[in-house]
């Protein structure tokens, strides 16, 4: 599956982007949920002091290894080497339809990084 950024752009573009997402970069909707779990933990009256310093390092060490799998990944997929001879005949590039699915998948993820207020007043309890 490798070298196909430049067969498929919007693809590659839609799959870094996304990619990025599930690191928890700024401004995307994971960076403030991973944020929020960070501070929970920390915060918390419920753990005691051991409980906390192994779920925070549980989770540290995900957040380290998270990258090296995802980078990787995206570097083989798009930059690697062909391991196939085939022509591009049977090769299908995306349509309307697949766009418009990564455009729908893609969108919530941007606007919950953005607009953080809209997602939290509707965790709030109101009662």
């Amino acid at each position: 599956m490798g070298g196909m950024a430049t067969l498929m752009p919007k693809i590659f573009m839609m799959s870094s982007i996304l990619s990025l997402a599930s690191l928890a970069l700024s401004g995307m909707s994971s960076f403030f949920a991973e944020l929020v779990v960070f501070f929970g933990i920390i915060t918390a009256k419920k753990y005691f002091l051991m409980p906390k310093i192994l779920i925070t390092f549980v989770t540290a060490v995900g957040t380290i290894l998270t990258p090296i799998y995802l980078l990787s990944m995206l570097r083989q997929m798009f930059y690697g080497y062909k391991l196939f001879n085939a022509t591009n005949s049977y090769f299908f590039y995306s349509g309307p339809q697949e766009l418009f699915v990564s455009i729908a998948i893609l969108l919530p993820v941007i606007s919950a990084g953005i607009y953080l207020d809209f997602v939290f007043s509707l965790s709030v309890d109101n009662s």
